[in-house]
């Protein structure tokens, strides 16, 4: 089953800018978007990108595909918060949500999502723009591991399947 990514799209443009959404906000999402399709063409991941309608200024819920990623804006008054809560609802364990959100991120944990807070996610765009402009191979490989003594301390569950989406991601 392929990955799929669902992103609260100005929650990531936050975090990405460090400093909120700035006066320019069409050439933002822009940016965005462009980031996610070299981010899909390196991991041949499904990605889904969600905006407030308020924002955009459109009276009904609509959809876009650019590049292999989907784009949902909601309609007018309609936070992107509904729409990733739905899809949560109804997809559960298959999906990615990133969003930094506390209540969306409870929302889609207790319906079996695993949720990556929006700067983390960041930084996983960050190294893959600079993976695909220097055509730098990722490393499966990590820090050699060392043989254990004693009893072994397991991560919580919930733990650990964020840990194994973060090395997909």
């Amino acid at each position: 089953m392929a990955l799929h990514v669902v992103i609260d799209g100005y929650n990531l443009l936050g975090a990405s800018t460090g400093r909120g959404l700035g006066v320019d906000v069409e050439r933002e999402r822009e940016r965005l978007i462009e980031r996610l399709r070299s981010y899909r063409r390196l991991k041949g991941a499904r990605v889904t990108v969600v905006f407030d309608g308020t924002r955009s200024g459109r009276l009904e819920r609509s959809r876009e595909t650019r590049g292999g990623v989907e784009i949902i804006y909601s309609r007018g008054g309609e936070q992107a918060d509904h729409i990733l809560k739905e899809m949560a609802g109804s997809k559960g364990a298959g999906l990615t949500i990133v969003t930094s959100d506390r209540d969306v991120a409870d929302y889609a944990r207790a319906r079996g999502a695993v949720v990556v807070s929006s700067g983390e996610f960041s930084s996983i765009l960050e190294m893959c723009e600079y993976a695909e402009t220097k055509g730098v191979e990722e490393e499966d490989e990590g820090p050699p591991r060392r043989i254990k003594k004693g009893p072994s301390r397991r991560l919580p569950r919930e733990e650990r399947r964020r840990r194994r989406r973060l090395k997909k991601l």
